[in-house]
């Protein structure tokens, strides 16, 4: 269970730090992902850009 947790601790970290590069990629910027400003702090919730890598992950797992 503990690798798990370190697993997705390190995504988590990767996927924060290829942010920038993402978002010249057009992820987080899709119709559905939302951003917005609260206590100061810029937010953003990319929910398409999850479910479309998550769909991509997918179909490359199935064919691999």
């Amino acid at each position: 269970m503990i690798r798990l947790y370190l697993v997705v601790f390190l995504v988590l970290i990767l996927l924060s730090w290829a942010a920038p590069w993402l978002r010249r990629l057009g992820l987080g910027r899709l119709p559905g992902d939302l951003h917005f400003r609260l206590f100061g702090r810029q937010w953003d919730v990319p929910v398409t850009s999850t479910l479309l890598v998550g769909v991509v992950a997918g179909l490359v797992a199935k064919f691999v």
